[in-house]
């Protein structure tokens, strides 16, 4: 560890710097605790002064002798005053060893006896009369009784918002949310550690992990009623171990991140979780029917029996005319946005025809003649031929997920579309595309609105991701650690990225998924 030392005595200091902090910065969120001075500052995703602090410590004196002391004290390390958790910045990493005298867990003690005591009890009631007016924005109208909003934020832990974006998009597909929430919990570690918290670090072996425990986790705590935004930080770090594609605090593309995630939330299942067996808990799960499920890359699971269709891609040559038909399985279905609707920026501009989602549609699952540069290779001409492709959805999932592909490369850069898309909120019709629409119900090729993430801004490595989601009926719109409700005018003019809509039941009330 690269700190030295922590002094017990400073502890009461901590108080004294935590509202100087607070009156500095104006924020009272995300309270980091240098663990060298013992000084109070906020985090680096609020106004950055406890990031500053170090930094400034680091810049070099000119009194030699107190340069000599500086090399000493550089205030490296700080600590969360509401998880507890420890970070260096000289390292760029989260800590979880401790000094020989354990004067860290000394310092996470004293925290939480502060918290509990009187004196910071009547902070927390003075605090939450100055929130009075965020908590009255709050609270909702229904059938004449006034109910509190039970959504809870998620903060952004560093150009984490594609993250976000997602994970609260999925926690309000219900069956899909309600599957990892009833998942059985991993036991807590014996001897010593029991109850204690984990700490993930990056210097952790990647068998310490399990990316279904921790989103499970964070699915149990969207919906707990918390006005405290959620920190994913354990998911998150899960998240570097096993996909380094999303390691570091740049902007990531949240529908590479969707696939990522499912994936290998379906690697993992299939290989058990918690000792017990994948397949005894789908069977346990009586909604989950054999005939619903879709194997992608080996058994099924919950991930491809909710969001698993098959495509048949047909495919003739049009020397000799042979046809060749391919079935293909898909977790999502990716949409160009037809040329001739690019300029088209909002809903109500007027040059030109509205692009709708069925357009998107129609243009995936159209006659497509292939160019030169995609020949294909007929086995009765024995030689790469001109030929036509055609999609038809041979199976229809239940969750349907649709991922309007906003962004594309030029000769140097990856541009984005940022063309309008109309998209229904219900009764989305997908009989049409089917290969057999004559073998379907009445109902069940009909979806209704789940979930949609919109990309705020001009490039795929830059601005910013939110998500609008329907919970009991209300609307809410998902930003990082803020949310707020909203209403169906305002969701039908955001400009879709990612769109999840779930089969519409029958009315007879019948177990389909």
């Amino acid at each position: 560890m690269c700190y030295t030392t922590v002094i017990s005595e400073q502890i009461h200091l901590m108080l004294f710097f935590f509202f100087k902090s607070f009156i500095v910065c104006r924020s009272n969120k995300s309270p980091w605790v240098c663990l060298t001075c013992s000084s109070v500052h906020c985090g680096r995703y609020v106004n950055g002064h406890a990031k500053k602090h170090y930094e400034d410590a680091q810049i070099p004196m000119t009194n030699h002798k107190k340069a000599e002391k500086q090399e000493k004290v550089q205030h490296t390390v700080c600590m969360d005053c509401s998880s507890y958790s420890t970070y260096c910045y000289r390292c760029d990493d989260f800590v979880v060893n401790d000094t020989k005298l354990g004067l860290v867990q000394k310092v996470r003690e004293h925290l939480q006896n502060l918290e509990n005591s009187a004196f910071t009890s009547d902070r927390h009631r003075k605090r939450k009369l100055l929130e009075n007016s965020s908590l009255n924005s709050k609270l909702l109208k229904v059938n004449g009784s006034t109910t509190a909003l039970c959504a809870t934020g998620l903060r952004n832990l560093g150009n984490t918002c594609f993250m976000n974006a997602i994970l609260q998009s999925l926690s309000n597909i219900q069956q899909f949310c309600c599957y990892f929430k009833e998942l059985p919990a991993v036991e807590l570690r014996n001897g010593k550690t029991a109850g204690r918290r984990t700490y993930h670090t990056r210097s952790q072996g990647d068998n310490n992990v399990s990316l279904v425990e921790e989103f499970r986790k964070t699915l149990c705590a969207l919906w707990q009623g918390s006005q405290t935004a959620f920190s994913p930080e354990s998911l998150f770090y899960v998240v570097w171990k096993i996909m380094p594609n999303f390691r570091g605090y740049q902007q990531q593309d949240a529908h590479e991140f969707m696939r990522y995630l499912l994936d290998h939330l379906h690697l993992e299942l299939q290989g058990g979780f918690n000792g017990v067996s994948r397949s005894v808990i789908l069977q346990e799960n009586s909604s989950l029917s054999a005939s619903n499920k879709c194997c992608i890359n080996g058994a099924s699971t919950v991930v491809t029996a909710i969001f698993g269709g098959i495509l048949q891609n047909e495919v003739n040559c049009l020397i000799c005319g042979t046809e060749s038909r391919k079935f293909d399985p898909f977790l999502d279905l990716s949409l160009d946005i037809p040329s001739q609707f690019r300029n088209k920026r909002t809903k109500n501009q007027e040059n030109g025809p509205m692009c709708t989602l069925r357009d998107c549609l129609r243009s995936f699952t159209d006659l497509e003649e292939l160019d030169e540069t995609e020949l294909y290779m007929c086995h009765k001409c024995k030689k790469k031929q001109k030929s036509t492709k055609k999609f038809w959805i041979q199976k229809l999932p239940k969750v349907l997920c649709l991922h309007l592909k906003r962004f594309h490369w030029t000769a140097y850069l990856r541009n984005k579309v940022d063309t309008y898309v109309e998209f229904p909120l219900r009764g989305l019709d997908m009989k049409c595309y089917l290969l057999e629409p004559e073998n379907s119900g009445p109902e069940s090729c009909l979806y209704d609105l789940a979930a949609v993430v919109v990309h705020h801004g001009s490039g795929v490595g830059s601005g910013h991701y939110t998500a609008y989601a329907a919970h009991e009926g209300r609307w809410f719109h998902f930003n990082d650690s803020t949310v707020t409700l909203t209403d169906e005018e305002t969701v039908v003019k955001a400009k879709a990225y990612i769109l999840f809509y779930v089969e519409r039941q029958a009315k007879s009330g019948s177990d389909k998924l």
